[in-house]
């Protein structure tokens, strides 16, 4: 065996899972491996996190208590090692909302609303302590990668950081958010989407939307989540739902719809902005050629977006900087994909 092998194999013995069966799982954009374990009629999900993976497993487990304290349905974690990165989790089933939609695409004004309900909980209590809340400087940094990432890629110029085009577009995108959408901050789970939320009918309430992929939890405006869930990069959200949802977090927040949907609208460029320059990246860096069969989707949400009037400037920024992710040009990211040995 493999270090790393050994390493778990060790894990499991001191937790009592080692005579379990192992069933990989499909992974995320992340350096994370899942597996199934199966044993004795029970099962867990094994997360390995690899040292130097950004992704920290103290903060997933400190933010999945806060979760369970809220009465909602992240894992519980039944072993750690976090010097080692391995956790040993509750499986939550296989029922993820982008799976039984696929079947049952009747069922999503019902998930949907779950998932708001889910939204509100969370935000109607104070965060934890110590968490990154970034100023809206900060948040168009973020968003650069569209230029040195998915412009680079398409135009065949480095592009630098202190270049004209980003700083142009960094400083539109920062006017926008710091005027439209830098009030009051909540606990935002950041990958709040269709593949990381569960269906499990048996609990109730606001525990019937299980909870995966939180670990990057952190400060911010009470808009991001819904557009991370309304905005989906992986699947289309019917428009009839995107309306209703939003008309649905207004009513039970209480928040001003103007004020809202403006900056809805600003954290939908920013998100859009940088999911173009990371699933170009995820290409030419990662070998990983299928997200870029995502970008249209994502230029399409970009767009919709900057149609708000509050961002105007924004708008006419990215039409003169960004090139539409023509086949041609998709062609070209797609050439650059790095090979994985």
């Amino acid at each position: 065996m493999t270090p790393r092998k050994d390493e778990i194999a060790a894990f499991l013995a001191a937790a009592g899972w080692d005579k379990a069966q192992h069933c990989p799982l499909a992974g995320d954009a992340s350096a994370r491996r899942y597996s199934r374990l199966a044993f004795n009629g029970r099962s867990a999900i094994l997360m390995d996190t690899p040292q130097g993976c950004a992704d920290d497993p103290a903060q997933f487990l400190m933010i999945a208590d806060h979760l369970a304290g809220l009465s909602l349905s992240p894992p519980r974690c039944f072993a750690k090692d976090l010097g080692l990165g391995l956790l040993l989790l509750e499986d939550l089933g296989d029922a993820l909302f982008a799976r039984l939609l696929v079947d049952n695409p009747q069922q999503e004004l019902a998930l949907y609303a779950g998932a708001v309900d889910v939204l509100c909980a969370v935000q109607s209590s104070p965060a934890p302590q110590g968490l990154p809340n970034l100023s809206a400087p900060e948040w168009a940094d973020a968003a650069m990668l569209v230029v040195s990432d998915y412009c680079a890629a398409i135009t065949g110029a480095a592009i630098m950081g202190a270049a004209p085009q980003s700083l142009a577009l960094n400083r539109a995108l920062s006017d926008a958010i710091g005027q439209n959408a830098d009030g009051p901050r909540v606990l935002i789970l950041r990958d709040f989407h269709a593949e990381n939320l569960l269906h499990l009918p048996n609990r109730s309430g606001a525990a019937r939307v299980g909870l995966l992929d939180f670990q990057l939890g952190q400060l911010g405006q009470p808009c991001y989540d819904l557009v991370s869930l309304l905005q989906d990069a992986r699947r289309d959200v019917r428009p009839e739902t995107q309306s209703q949802m939003i008309a649905l977090f207004l009513q039970k927040t209480g928040a001003d719809p103007a004020a809202f949907l403006a900056s809805y609208a600003c954290f939908g460029a920013q998100r859009a902005l940088r999911i173009l320059g990371i699933f170009t990246r995820l290409c030419t860096q990662n070998g990983k050629a299928g997200y870029v069969d995502l970008i249209p989707r994502v230029w399409g949400h970009l767009q919709r977006n900057l149609a708000h009037p509050a961002l105007s400037t924004l708008a006419q920024t990215c039409r003169e900087i960004l090139p539409e992710p023509t086949p041609a040009a998709l062609e070209k990211i797609r050439s650059q994909c790095r090979t994985i040995l």
